[in-house]
């Protein structure tokens, strides 16, 4: 792991915040040279960087950028968009013919994904045995 990439995790673990005097004593370096590391993160857009005051002495203090994550996996059951998203219904959820459909979808998938699980651990089991008695 190189130098930029270990000051953007001590970045990322202060989720409040760590002062730029903090990181380059973390990873014993020179304050020049912490600063060239900051620029590159700065550059790539990776943190946010407002003056601060440490012990006296002026300073940034660093955060790490929130990572967006689109996650429309939480909208899809199977290969089945939610119903509710975009739906201009005025109905009562509970009486929903769609939703209900998508629900069941959704129970399904999970069934499905505990079952592959349950024969991963069953062979896991029976080569285990196997071992055993050899």
């Amino acid at each position: 792991m190189d130098l930029e990439e270990e000051a953007y995790d001590i970045i990322k673990k202060h989720t409040e915040g760590v002062f730029q005097n903090i990181i380059w004593k973390e990873l014993q370096i020179d304050s020049r040279k912490c600063s060239r590391i900051i620029k590159k993160l700065l550059d790539k857009d990776l943190i946010i960087r407002e003056v601060g005051v440490s012990n006296g002495a002026r300073t940034y203090l660093l955060r790490a950028k929130e990572e967006i994550k689109e996650k429309y996996d939480l909208l899809l059951a199977g290969e089945m968009f939610s119903v509710c998203t975009g739906c201009s219904c005025d109905c009562e959820p509970e009486y929903c013919g769609r939703l209900s459909e998508w629900i069941g979808k959704l129970m399904e998938e999970e069934a499905r994904k505990s079952e592959e699980v349950d024969e991963i651990e069953e062979i896991f089991e029976s080569v285990g045995e196997a071992g055993e008695n050899i």
